[in-house]
């Protein structure tokens, strides 16, 4: 696990400046770093650098950047092939000077070419230069469990694991894109290819970049739908042998993700997915794994017990904390820092707290991420299964409403509120995703009107209609593996986890496990009602039922408590009308007018369309990193 950064410009960057934009990540790679400069034939400066958490082969001989025997290829790289040994066993010609990963990716390119990755099972940000060619390639893992983003503007090209260090580049002109700024305030988070700058992207999960000539090409070796979709042609129909097949490829997941030269252990929250991670992995070791779990003084949040009776039950060597409402608070500031741009999941503040927890003791953490989008976990999808049954009587009464005579009497919107949702839903491009209440026009509405020649994105994802599944709860699935799975989940894990230089790993987004997965029938994973059967059905295998069955709490955050209660002041002084007109980045007299209301009166509960804590976290969380990277503060202060 580490942090990468470079370039390939026709303007000078000295090798100072180089490795100032690598230490601005820091906390991603505190073991070792590596920065150098090469000469291109086509007269291009390449600059590689890479922060080292190392992992596997502790020695220098992991050293980045990293040398092909022949000096054609150089290679930065963020992450871990988890089968390399299997790999190298194919590369007996190579001869290798060290133990690691890395040089593993180097033989393996240097004998299959770019089509090499798709023999890595890993998670992975890979940045390598082949002389031979003159090609610098960026290569993304399959899911997105590594961050890369890229600049590139005027035939240069800029990239690095985080924002910061191409903030700290030399010309950089961090101009803010306001074009996704209503999508960040509805979905809180920015999903690739975008970034919250002009003419910087994150590169797309399971894709390659080729930057050759002041050019750039880009594709995707592998895809949700196109794993999806080849999946359909071979599907498995015998229960027994997908639980069976499933459990198997599980067990091989955890087995590689315990593979490490230093201390290891797992994230136990007592649920479904981090309790047969850990027993998989007690399973694989010959002494109690570690385990962390935190508990929240506040009950209703709290699953410390659930999480400590799973631990006994396995005889892990188990770790927890409480926290309460001051610990979290704590934190608050401290997500511009680690997050590079406005993210706004507000569990990510809990997650930071359980890395810290867990690094005291282990440099490794598994954690049991993916279940939920690849077997049917979320409740969310209970609603959309209700929503598919009641479409057709939901269309009627649309079309209803908007009939001669009736149109002016706006009937609709005097609807029971869930019925005024299913009304409303006749997007075909976005029928999962279904919206409370106003909140898509409130989050454009804060952003207002932009210029002629910027285009604003939907805050929906408009993708649905070509999705290959008629059943909206897989379509939904399939979209969050697209977009909340990598944008969201994997994002807060990674950041929370490298703020405190601690290398998280997910089993169930294994390769295989995934493609595996798409050939289970949907019914396997929704039984008449019961959300991740197959997976429910593997855990009960290890762990008793009467510890795993119980309604799911996650990582609560009291957003409504705290906007309203100790970030008030904080809150009402970034919707100050004056403020907000000065930094002409979002509607002065809508978002005031918004956020006092909302201070005045607070969410009015679920399931009314005017629970607005969600939208106004958002826009605090913009305007902390706005100050942070832009007001009195500056990306060096960042880091200090």
């Amino acid at each position: 696990m580490c942090g990468i950064c470079g370039y390939v410009r026709k303007r000078e960057i000295t090798l100072q400046k180089l490795r100032q934009m690598n230490d601005t990540m820091y906390h991603r790679g505190p073991d070792d770093s590596g920065a150098e400069i090469y000469q291109t034939p086509d007269g291009y400066q390449l600059g590689l650098a890479q922060r080292r958490l190392a992992i596997m082969d502790l020695s220098a001989l992991g050293h980045q950047p990293m040398h092909s025997v022949s000096d054609r290829v150089v290679l930065v790289y963020n992450g871990e092939i988890y089968n390399f040994r299997e790999i190298r066993e194919e590369l007996a010609d190579y001869p290798f000077r060290s133990d690691c990963d890395t040089e593993v990716i180097i033989a393996a390119y240097l004998k299959w070419g770019i089509s090499c990755v798709n023999r890595f099972n890993g998670m992975f940000a890979i940045a390598l230069y082949d002389r031979e060619e003159g090609a610098l390639y960026l290569i993304r893992d399959r899911v997105g469990k590594k961050p890369l983003y890229y600049w590139y503007e005027q035939g240069e090209l800029v990239f690095a694991s985080e924002l910061k260090p191409i903030m700290a580049c030399p010309d950089f002109q961090a101009a803010i894109d306001r074009g996704v700024l209503s999508r960040y305030l509805f979905q809180q988070y920015i999903n690739a290819p975008e970034s919250i700058y002009e003419n910087v992207f994150k590169l797309a999960p399971g894709a390659i970049l080729r930057f050759q000539g002041g050019q750039i090409k880009i594709w995707s070796y592998w895809s949700v739908s196109g794993a999806y979709g080849k999946a359909l042609k071979c599907p498995v129909e015998s229960y027994e042998e997908a639980k069976e097949q499933l459990k198997t490829l599980l067990k091989r997941a955890v087995s590689l993700r315990m593979i490490a030269d230093v201390p290891l252990g797992t994230f136990l929250s007592g649920g479904y997915d981090s309790s047969l991670v850990t027993a998989l992995a007690q399973e694989h070791s010959s002494e109690p794994v570690k385990t962390f779990s935190i508990g929240f003084h506040e009950e209703k949040y709290n699953e410390a017990a659930y999480a400590r009776a799973v631990a006994q039950y396995l005889g892990t060597s188990h770790t927890e904390m409480m926290i309460g409402e001051a610990d979290m608070l704590r934190l608050v500031e401290s997500i511009p820092k680690y997050y590079d741009e406005p993210f706004a999941d507000p569990s990510q503040i809990p997650t930071m707290l359980v890395c810290k927890l867990a690094r005291e003791q282990v440099t490794v953490a598994l954690s049991g991420d993916g279940g939920d989008e690849f077997y049917c976990g979320y409740n969310i999808y209970e609603k959309v299964a209700q929503a598919q049954k009641l479409d057709c009587l939901g269309g009627f009464v649309h079309g209803f409403c908007r009939l001669p005579g009736f149109r002016q009497l706006d009937l609709e919107a005097r609807l029971p509120f869930k019925a005024r949702v299913i009304a409303g839903n006749r997007n075909p491009d976005t029928k999962t995703q279904f919206s409370a209440g106003n909140y898509p026009g409130m989050a454009r509405a804060m952003v207002g009107e932009l210029p002629a020649d910027k285009r604003a994105l939907p805050v929906h994802y408009p993708v649905e209609r070509a999705c290959p599944a008629r059943d909206w709860q897989i379509r939904r699935m399939l979209l969050d593996m697209d977009t909340y799975l990598p944008g969201d989940i994997l994002c807060k894990m990674d950041r929370a986890s490298m703020k405190y230089s601690l290398e998280a790993r997910c089993p169930v987004l294994d390769p295989d496990v995934m493609d595996f997965s798409y050939r289970i029938p949907h019914r396997y994973k929704y039984a008449a009602g019961d959300k991740k059967h197959i997976l429910k059905e593997i855990a009960y295998d290890y762990i008793p039922r009467e510890l795993l069955e119980r309604p799911k709490k996650g990582f609560g955050v009291p957003l409504d408590k705290w906007l309203r209660g100790p970030l008030k002041e904080q809150l009402l002084c970034y919707a100050d009308y004056d403020f907000v007109k000065r930094q002409n980045i979002f509607d002065a007299s809508y978002v005031h007018e918004l956020v006092n209301r909302y201070v005045r009166t607070g969410d009015r509960g679920p399931s009314t369309g005017e629970n607005y804590s969600g939208l106004t976290w958002a826009y605090f969380v913009f305007q902390q990193w706005y100050e942070s990277f832009h007001g009195s503060h500056n990306v060096w202060d960042m880091i200090k």
